[in-house]
């Protein structure tokens, strides 16, 4: 089980029967607002209330990679681009779709809708 705590700590809670452990896996210093895994399970989206989404892959067991910032834009929301776990998609309430490599952050694309986004 991941889930985050308000300070931006994403913690995981291995449990097996009546036993738990607790491990701390990364600390960004920002509040989380999303978790959300890739297909496959083996990535993890962090996205802050700011717009900075991180990757964390549980199997590296290493610190979550910044992929991208779009503080400046209005940030709306990220996800996986699917079929397969290479690529993220965010999307700006202005209406501007930006494709990230999940790799090293590489800005690939965009696509501006020309229209207004909203959460539903």
């Amino acid at each position: 089980l991941y889930f985050s705590a308000q300070e931006g700590i994403l913690i995981f809670y291995h449990i097996k029967d009546l036993q738990y452990e607790i491990k701390i896996c990364a600390d960004i210093s920002q509040p989380i607002s999303s978790l959300i895994f890739s297909p496959d399970y083996s990535s993890l989206l962090l996205i802050t209330d700011q717009g900075t989404v991180y990757s964390y892959r549980p199997a590296r067991s290493g610190e979550a990679v910044k992929l991208l910032d779009t503080s400046s834009s209005c940030f709306l929301a990220a996800d996986f681009l699917t079929p397969g776990n290479n690529y993220c998609v965010s999307v700006t309430i202005s209406g501007e779709v930006q494709v990230w490599s999940l790799e090293d952050g590489t800005y690939l694309s965009k696509l501006n809708l020309g229209i207004e986004v909203h959460e539903t």
